[in-house]
């Protein structure tokens, strides 16, 4: 585990964030390096095929055992941190033998990690517990994915007599502005099915995830000085403010469901007087409630146009991934497989749904099924974020069983 370690926290101190927004790809430079460094370490443990595209995709392959008829599979992480809270200057702290109790945060001591918040901690009383120390987000989501795949990737390679078929590695960028696999060629990969090692905890296999649509509102107004604005100014902040104030906030958002409940979440707005936005995220696990919920937003707008006659009022629907429950069928392997190596590594498989999405949502919608499994992180996107050692050690397992039992596969 001290490999896994000093690979995840290397990995970490590294600026990866994305950017909402903007039309290059990767959305940010600074994923390059990252994307660099990797494609390095691939070469330098010895794996095949190593390549970085003119995008930054990585890929690699952990060559099949002689003689191994077995299909091939692939494992994906990103590189990329979410755009939410700022990645400049992470810098890991490490709890061993976390004794139970609230850890507050020494780089900002009004951050406390606390268990009452974070049930899952309960758990880990021993265990090496990693956190931010409260000033940056910690990018576990997804760099432990990264440093699962590395170390057991690495480890399938010292260990040739685990008999196993053919296994791509490959990592993205720009996965948490939902551009992800953009530039991944499937036909290239060549493989029967994908892991995305992008969820939280240990043991858990992701087979649905929301479907997801971005819904972009602006407002149109009128600036002048506002000692002459009787009559005149529109002001598009106002606006703005009155339509996300009539979204409903006892349903539909984030703070009110959970289980299998959609929501609408603003979490973005910019502008001024003469021109205001929002960036509104519609998620569901029913694709066609999305439809519900879009037509909520132009209600809103509907009724705001009556009141503010001079303002233009517009509302952009985007479509962004799809629940990956219906793709799964098509392998139906996939599933099977991680449920058996889970199983394998000594605990028993957690099926859950994934209040959100990953690049296995686009991979499975495009053709490719790709369930999601755990990579120890835990509150993603936001400085309380952590992840735990040993359940990265134990998502490393995991791999390797699922090496093992697909490497047990023909054709």
């Amino acid at each position: 585990m001290d490999k896994l370690l000093e690979r995840f926290t290397r990995y970490a101190r590294l600026d990866t964030q994305a950017v909402e927004g903007a039309t290059s790809y990767p959305s940010s430079a600074k994923q390059l390096e990252l994307c660099r460094m990797l494609t390095g370490e691939c070469r330098e443990i010895g794996l095949a095929d190593v390549a970085m595209n003119e995008f930054g995709i990585v890929t690699a392959t952990v060559p099949a055992s002689p003689g191994c008829q077995a299909p091939a599979i692939a494992w994906f992480a990103h590189v990329d941190t979410s755009p939410e809270f700022t990645a400049e200057g992470v810098r890991p702290v490490v709890h061993a033998n976390y004794d139970g109790s609230d850890l507050t945060l020494p780089g900002d001591t009004s951050r406390v990690l606390r268990v009452a918040e974070n049930p899952a901690l309960k758990k880990l009383i021993g265990r090496t517990i990693i956190t931010t120390d409260g000033t940056t987000l910690l990018g576990a989501d997804d760099k432990s994915g990264i440093a699962v795949i590395m170390t057991a990737a690495s480890y399938l390679l010292a260990h040739p007599e685990i008999v196993h078929g053919p296994i791509r590695v490959c990592f993205t960028c720009d996965e948490e502005v939902g551009h992800g696999v953009d530039h991944v060629d499937l036909a290239k990969l060549g493989v029967a099915c994908g892991y995305t090692l992008d969820s939280e905890g240990s043991g858990r296999i992701d087979s649905e995830t929301f479907s997801a649509d971005l819904a972009i509102v602006k407002v149109t107004g009128v600036n002048t000085h506002p000692s002459i604005g009787k009559g005149t100014m529109v002001n598009a902040v106002r606006i703005l403010s009155e339509f996300i104030s009539r979204m409903p906030t006892d349903r539909l958002s984030p703070e009110t469901t959970d289980g299998r409940d959609g929501f609408l979440h603003p979490y973005q707005i910019s502008g001024g007087v003469e021109s205001s936005s929002a960036r509104i995220i519609l998620r569901d696990f029913e694709t066609a409630t999305l439809g519900d919920h879009a037509r909520l937003l132009e209600k809103i707008a509907a009724e705001l146009r009556i009141k503010h006659p001079r303002a233009k009022i517009e509302v952009e629907i985007k479509k962004q991934y799809r629940n990956m429950r219906d793709g799964l069928a098509k392998e139906p392997r996939a599933l099977a497989k991680a449920i058996e190596a889970v199983r394998a590594s000594g605990i028993e498989p957690e099926m859950s749904q994934i209040r959100g999405g990953t690049d296995g949502s686009v991979l499975t919608e495009r053709g490719l099924p790709t369930p999601n499994l755990s990579s120890g992180q835990h509150n993603p996107h936001c400085p309380l974020e952590w992840t735990c050692l040993e359940e990265m050690q134990k998502a490393v397992d995991i791999l390797i069983e699922l090496a093992k039992v697909w490497g047990r596969e023909k054709g």
